[in-house]
Protein backbone atom coordinates (compact mmCIF):
# COMPACT_ATOMS: atom_id res chain seq x y z
CA UNK A 1 0.00 0.00 0.00
CA UNK A 2 1.41 3.29 -1.06
CA UNK A 3 2.16 5.78 1.71
CA UNK A 4 1.16 9.36 1.17
CA UNK A 5 3.00 12.10 3.04
CA UNK A 6 0.64 14.82 4.15
CA UNK A 7 2.40 18.13 4.78
CA UNK A 8 1.76 19.52 8.25
CA UNK A 9 2.03 23.27 8.91
CA UNK A 10 4.97 24.34 11.05
CA UNK A 11 2.75 25.87 13.74
CA UNK A 12 0.82 22.60 14.08
CA UNK A 13 4.07 20.64 14.38
CA UNK A 14 5.18 22.99 17.11
CA UNK A 15 1.90 22.48 18.95
CA UNK A 16 2.52 18.71 19.07
CA UNK A 17 6.08 19.02 20.35
CA UNK A 18 6.80 18.06 23.96
CA UNK A 19 7.36 21.20 26.04
CA UNK A 20 10.71 21.68 27.77
CA UNK A 21 10.92 20.14 31.23
CA UNK A 22 11.36 23.56 32.79
CA UNK A 23 7.84 24.48 31.65
CA UNK A 24 6.13 21.45 33.17
CA UNK A 25 8.36 20.77 36.17
CA UNK A 26 6.47 20.93 39.46
CA UNK A 27 7.74 23.70 41.71
CA UNK A 28 8.27 23.09 45.41
CA UNK A 29 6.26 25.72 47.34
CA UNK A 30 8.20 27.96 49.68
CA UNK A 31 7.44 27.54 53.41
CA UNK A 32 5.19 30.31 54.71
CA UNK A 33 4.70 31.56 58.23
CA UNK A 34 3.50 34.66 60.03
CA UNK A 35 4.99 35.93 63.29
CA UNK A 36 2.17 36.76 65.71
CA UNK A 37 2.26 39.83 67.98
CA UNK A 38 2.41 37.47 70.97
CA UNK A 39 5.63 35.87 69.70
CA UNK A 40 4.16 32.66 68.30
CA UNK A 41 3.85 31.76 64.65
CA UNK A 42 1.21 30.54 62.24
CA UNK A 43 2.46 28.18 59.56
CA UNK A 44 0.78 27.33 56.26
CA UNK A 45 -0.16 23.70 55.81
CA UNK A 46 -0.71 21.60 52.71
CA UNK A 47 -4.19 20.26 52.00
CA UNK A 48 -3.57 17.22 49.80
CA UNK A 49 -7.31 16.85 49.21
CA UNK A 50 -7.05 19.95 47.00
CA UNK A 51 -4.28 18.64 44.79
CA UNK A 52 -0.56 19.30 44.61
CA UNK A 53 0.43 22.11 47.01
CA UNK A 54 1.54 25.39 45.47
CA UNK A 55 2.59 28.82 46.70
CA UNK A 56 -0.94 30.06 46.05
CA UNK A 57 -2.65 27.26 47.99
CA UNK A 58 -0.30 27.71 50.96
CA UNK A 59 -0.85 31.46 50.91
CA UNK A 60 -4.62 31.14 51.13
CA UNK A 61 -4.26 28.40 53.74
CA UNK A 62 -2.43 30.87 55.96
CA UNK A 63 -4.95 33.63 55.30
CA UNK A 64 -7.72 31.31 56.50
CA UNK A 65 -5.84 30.90 59.79
CA UNK A 66 -5.14 34.60 60.24
CA UNK A 67 -8.74 35.79 59.83
CA UNK A 68 -10.14 34.08 62.99
CA UNK A 69 -7.03 35.10 64.95
CA UNK A 70 -7.58 38.76 64.11
CA UNK A 71 -11.31 38.53 64.85
CA UNK A 72 -10.74 36.93 68.26
CA UNK A 73 -8.00 39.31 69.44
CA UNK A 74 -9.47 42.70 68.49
CA UNK A 75 -11.14 43.34 71.85
CA UNK A 76 -8.20 41.84 73.77
CA UNK A 77 -5.78 44.22 72.10
CA UNK A 78 -7.98 47.18 72.96
CA UNK A 79 -8.13 46.07 76.62
CA UNK A 80 -4.36 45.65 76.73
CA UNK A 81 -4.01 49.10 75.25
CA UNK A 82 -6.09 50.47 78.13
CA UNK A 83 -4.11 48.75 80.89
CA UNK A 84 -0.88 50.63 80.19
CA UNK A 85 -2.34 54.12 80.75
CA UNK A 86 -4.31 52.77 83.73
CA UNK A 87 -1.11 51.61 85.41
CA UNK A 88 0.45 55.03 84.91
CA UNK A 89 -2.68 56.67 86.32
CA UNK A 90 -2.65 54.53 89.46
CA UNK A 91 1.01 55.29 90.02
CA UNK A 92 0.31 59.01 89.74
CA UNK A 93 -2.67 59.06 92.12
CA UNK A 94 -1.90 60.32 95.65
CA UNK A 95 -1.94 57.60 98.30
CA UNK A 96 -5.07 58.09 100.35
CA UNK A 97 -5.51 55.64 103.19
CA UNK A 98 -8.28 53.67 101.46
CA UNK A 99 -6.25 52.76 98.41
CA UNK A 100 -2.84 52.55 100.06
CA UNK A 101 -3.19 48.79 100.50
CA UNK A 102 -4.77 48.11 97.11
CA UNK A 103 -2.31 49.98 94.92
CA UNK A 104 0.65 47.63 95.62
CA UNK A 105 -1.57 44.62 94.91
CA UNK A 106 -2.72 46.16 91.66
CA UNK A 107 0.79 47.02 90.56
CA UNK A 108 1.99 43.50 91.40
CA UNK A 109 -0.80 41.98 89.33
CA UNK A 110 -0.03 44.44 86.54
CA UNK A 111 3.55 43.20 86.34
CA UNK A 112 2.26 39.86 85.08
CA UNK A 113 0.62 41.48 82.06
CA UNK A 114 3.45 43.86 81.19
CA UNK A 115 4.84 41.48 78.50
CA UNK A 116 1.37 41.46 76.96
CA UNK A 117 1.20 45.25 77.02
CA UNK A 118 4.41 45.34 74.98
CA UNK A 119 2.38 43.80 72.17
CA UNK A 120 0.28 46.94 71.82
CA UNK A 121 3.06 49.51 72.03
CA UNK A 122 3.66 49.35 68.29
CA UNK A 123 7.07 47.70 68.03
CA UNK A 124 5.68 44.36 69.19
CA UNK A 125 3.34 44.07 66.22
CA UNK A 126 5.60 45.36 63.45
CA UNK A 127 6.86 41.85 62.49
CA UNK A 128 3.29 40.59 62.31
CA UNK A 129 2.14 43.50 60.13
CA UNK A 130 5.11 43.01 57.81
CA UNK A 131 4.42 39.27 57.47
CA UNK A 132 0.73 39.96 56.92
CA UNK A 133 1.40 42.49 54.16
CA UNK A 134 3.86 40.12 52.47
CA UNK A 135 1.28 37.33 52.61
CA UNK A 136 -1.37 39.56 51.06
CA UNK A 137 1.08 40.59 48.33
CA UNK A 138 1.64 36.91 47.50
CA UNK A 139 -2.12 36.28 47.46
CA UNK A 140 -2.78 39.21 45.13
CA UNK A 141 0.06 38.14 42.84
CA UNK A 142 -1.48 34.66 42.68
CA UNK A 143 -4.77 36.24 41.63
CA UNK A 144 -3.09 38.50 39.08
CA UNK A 145 -1.16 35.64 37.52
CA UNK A 146 -4.27 33.54 37.03
CA UNK A 147 -6.36 36.48 35.85
CA UNK A 148 -3.76 37.53 33.26
CA UNK A 149 -3.76 33.99 31.87
CA UNK A 150 -7.55 34.05 31.70
CA UNK A 151 -7.53 37.45 30.01
CA UNK A 152 -5.25 36.03 27.33
CA UNK A 153 -7.78 33.26 26.71
CA UNK A 154 -10.67 35.73 26.63
CA UNK A 155 -8.85 38.01 24.20
CA UNK A 156 -8.21 35.06 21.89
CA UNK A 157 -11.87 34.02 22.06
CA UNK A 158 -12.94 37.55 21.18
CA UNK A 159 -10.80 37.49 18.03
CA UNK A 160 -12.05 34.02 17.10
CA UNK A 161 -15.65 35.15 17.56
CA UNK A 162 -15.17 38.10 15.22
CA UNK A 163 -13.66 35.82 12.57
CA UNK A 164 -16.44 33.24 12.93
CA UNK A 165 -19.12 35.92 12.61
CA UNK A 166 -17.40 37.41 9.57
CA UNK A 167 -17.40 33.98 7.91
CA UNK A 168 -21.04 33.40 8.79
CA UNK A 169 -20.22 30.20 10.71
CA UNK A 170 -23.18 29.93 13.10
CA UNK A 171 -22.05 26.69 14.77
CA UNK A 172 -18.56 27.98 15.51
CA UNK A 173 -20.00 31.28 16.72
CA UNK A 174 -22.26 29.45 19.18
CA UNK A 175 -19.38 27.29 20.42
CA UNK A 176 -17.11 30.29 20.98
CA UNK A 177 -19.84 32.17 22.84
CA UNK A 178 -20.25 29.15 25.10
CA UNK A 179 -16.52 29.24 25.83
CA UNK A 180 -16.77 32.97 26.54
CA UNK A 181 -19.56 32.32 29.05
CA UNK A 182 -17.40 29.72 30.78
CA UNK A 183 -14.43 32.10 30.86
CA UNK A 184 -16.57 34.86 32.37
CA UNK A 185 -17.89 32.46 35.00
CA UNK A 186 -14.32 31.54 35.91
CA UNK A 187 -13.43 35.23 36.05
CA UNK A 188 -16.30 35.78 38.49
CA UNK A 189 -15.01 33.00 40.74
CA UNK A 190 -11.49 34.43 40.61
CA UNK A 191 -12.75 37.90 41.48
CA UNK A 192 -14.70 36.51 44.44
CA UNK A 193 -11.46 35.04 45.81
CA UNK A 194 -10.24 38.58 46.55
CA UNK A 195 -12.97 39.20 49.14
CA UNK A 196 -11.28 37.25 51.99
CA UNK A 197 -8.16 39.38 51.50
CA UNK A 198 -10.22 42.54 52.03
CA UNK A 199 -11.79 41.02 55.16
CA UNK A 200 -8.36 40.23 56.63
CA UNK A 201 -7.21 43.82 56.02
CA UNK A 202 -10.34 45.15 57.74
CA UNK A 203 -9.78 42.89 60.75
CA UNK A 204 -6.17 44.09 60.94
CA UNK A 205 -7.28 47.73 61.14
CA UNK A 206 -6.84 47.83 64.94
CA UNK A 207 -3.26 46.59 64.66
CA UNK A 208 -2.45 49.14 61.97
CA UNK A 209 -3.77 51.87 64.27
CA UNK A 210 -1.68 50.65 67.21
CA UNK A 211 1.42 50.73 65.02
CA UNK A 212 0.62 54.31 64.00
CA UNK A 213 -0.27 53.32 60.45
CA UNK A 214 -3.33 54.21 58.43
CA UNK A 215 -5.65 51.25 57.79
CA UNK A 216 -5.15 49.66 54.39
CA UNK A 217 -8.19 48.73 52.33
CA UNK A 218 -8.64 47.13 48.96
CA UNK A 219 -10.54 49.16 46.37
CA UNK A 220 -14.14 48.20 45.70
CA UNK A 221 -14.28 45.12 43.50
CA UNK A 222 -17.19 45.09 41.09
CA UNK A 223 -18.97 42.06 39.71
CA UNK A 224 -18.38 42.85 36.04
CA UNK A 225 -16.65 40.06 34.14
CA UNK A 226 -16.35 41.61 30.68
CA UNK A 227 -12.88 41.93 29.18
CA UNK A 228 -12.46 45.70 29.64
CA UNK A 229 -13.61 45.65 33.29
CA UNK A 230 -11.23 42.80 34.12
CA UNK A 231 -8.31 44.59 32.45
CA UNK A 232 -9.08 47.66 34.59
CA UNK A 233 -9.26 45.47 37.71
CA UNK A 234 -5.86 43.94 36.99
CA UNK A 235 -4.33 47.38 36.50
CA UNK A 236 -5.86 48.63 39.77
CA UNK A 237 -4.66 45.65 41.80
CA UNK A 238 -1.17 45.94 40.32
CA UNK A 239 -1.10 49.45 41.78
CA UNK A 240 -2.28 48.09 45.14
CA UNK A 241 0.49 45.48 45.13
CA UNK A 242 3.04 48.19 44.42
CA UNK A 243 1.77 50.27 47.35
CA UNK A 244 1.77 47.30 49.72
CA UNK A 245 5.29 46.40 48.63
CA UNK A 246 6.53 49.90 49.48
CA UNK A 247 4.98 49.67 52.96
CA UNK A 248 6.38 46.16 53.52
CA UNK A 249 9.85 47.27 52.40
CA UNK A 250 9.67 50.07 54.95
CA UNK A 251 9.06 47.45 57.67
CA UNK A 252 11.98 45.25 56.69
CA UNK A 253 10.92 43.74 53.38
CA UNK A 254 9.50 40.38 52.37
CA UNK A 255 11.46 37.15 52.25
CA UNK A 256 12.02 35.84 48.75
Amino acid sequence: MQQIDIPIPADLKKAFEFPPCVQVKLKTPSPLKVTLPTGGTLTAFSDLSKGIPSDCSLTFSLLLQIAPFLASTECLLKVLGLIGPLIEFVKAVPDPIKIASTVPKFLKAAEAVMPCIAVVTGLGIIPFIKDLLCLIIKALNCFLGQMKTLLGVMSGLSLQLSAAQANGDADLTAAIRCEQDNAQALAGNLTASIQPIGVVLQLAGTLFGIAGMKPIELPAIGSETDLESLITLVSTLQGVVGTLQIVADGLGGCDS
